[in-house]
């Protein structure tokens, strides 16, 4: 609604409420001063605030309790002092006030759970898109899986059945075996152990410890580095302390995210993944060289931007992405870790 029309709007209120108290003051002065009419009062009141508001409620409750008195005295009410329409007219004027905060309440609470209403169905929403953008990535990364397992680990795995199988029919037709061959097939299974591992390490990167996330880290930057023939490196200071186990599994994730959107969609050549902890916080921060993020990149499908705020709300933490004047972006995730109840009390002390 424009303001002109929520002008028009309030005047017309204000007229109607007038006319309203006019037509309830005539009633009242013409069915004498025996017929109470005081409950009428009410509907030009109620009007105002309905269309006005509160301010101009209280002026018209005011102007509707004098109204009462006058049309009352004109029609032909007479007291004995003058101290006894002052109370009167204090009583009902009181009776009105307190109509127009009880209904300026209601109104206001109705308000306050249609705005709450409209905000939960807004995080429904918005959490129901989030879920099925997480089933995707799941699912892709589920691919992803199967690809590497299929392409890398299970070809690694039949070129060592088939070294394997060749050693043991010559050792079967008790045939001279070179050293050089079994030790062919212990590094290719070893190579399928260290294959292993590093699948293993995608699925759940960190083993909760001391150093779970920095190590974490490292090792992301190490395999970035390999997969994509880039550089990417690791910088790390303080003691990072993560009372919530989840706390390190979501950042690792920001920062696997926010590198891997670089690389694919930035096209950067250098990354540095930052983490710095002190005793009140913890800045995962992600930076490149890259071409930045496009004007579109909160709605654009596939940017993981959403799911990286998404997981920065779930443990707490604030997440903010944005370009830099020199070229590039720099993805910025700060935790606040709760003290634990020793902390707590180490830190009171």
């Amino acid at each position: 609604m424009s303001s002109r029309t929520k002008l028009q709007t309030k005047i017309a209120g204000v007229l109607g409420g007038l006319g309203l108290l006019a037509l309830v003051g005539y009633a009242d002065y013409i069915t004498g001063y025996e017929l109470t009419m005081l409950v009428f009062y009410l509907l030009p009141i109620l009007y105002v605030l309905r269309y006005v508001g509160p301010g101009f409620a209280f002026v018209m409750a005011v102007m509707s309790s004098f109204v009462w008195l006058f049309a009352d005295i004109a029609a032909g009410e007479r007291y004995s002092d003058f101290l006894t329409p002052i109370w009167n007219t204090s009583i009902v004027l009181s009776i009105f006030l307190l109509v127009v905060v009880l209904f300026s309440t209601r109104n206001h609470l109705k308000n306050l759970v249609a705005q709450r209403t409209e905000s939960l169905r807004q995080e429904i929403r918005e959490c129901s898109r989030l879920e099925k953008e997480l089933l995707e990535i799941a699912e892709a990364e589920q691919r992803r899986i199967g690809h590497d397992l299929h392409d890398s680990l299970g070809q690694h795995l039949t070129a060592t059945a088939l070294a394997g199988k060749v050693l043991a029919k010559k050792l079967a037709n008790k045939s001279t075996v070179e050293p050089a061959m079994a030790d062919r097939v212990v590094a290719m299974v070893e190579e399928a152990i260290e294959l292993t591992r590093n699948l293993a390490r995608t699925l759940h990167p960190i083993e909760l410890g001391a150093d779970g996330l920095v190590g974490a880290l490292q090792n992301l930057a190490a395999n970035l580095s390999k997969a994509f023939n880039v550089s990417c490196r690791l910088q790390h200071s303080g003691a990072v302390v993560l009372n919530d186990p989840r706390a390190g599994i979501h950042l690792y994730r920001i920062a696997q995210e926010a590198a891997s959107n670089a690389i694919r969609h930035g096209c950067a050549r250098n990354l540095v993944i930052s983490l710095d902890a002190t005793s009140k916080s913890i800045m995962l921060a992600v930076t490149d060289d890259g071409t930045g993020l496009p004007a579109d990149a909160r709605t654009k499908k596939g940017m993981g931007l959403r799911i990286m705020d998404y997981r920065a709300g779930m443990i707490g933490a604030t997440f903010e992405i944005q370009n830099l004047p020199s070229g590039g972006a720099r993805a910025v995730c700060v935790l606040h870790p709760r003290l634990t109840d020793t902390e707590n009390h180490a830190a009171e002390n």
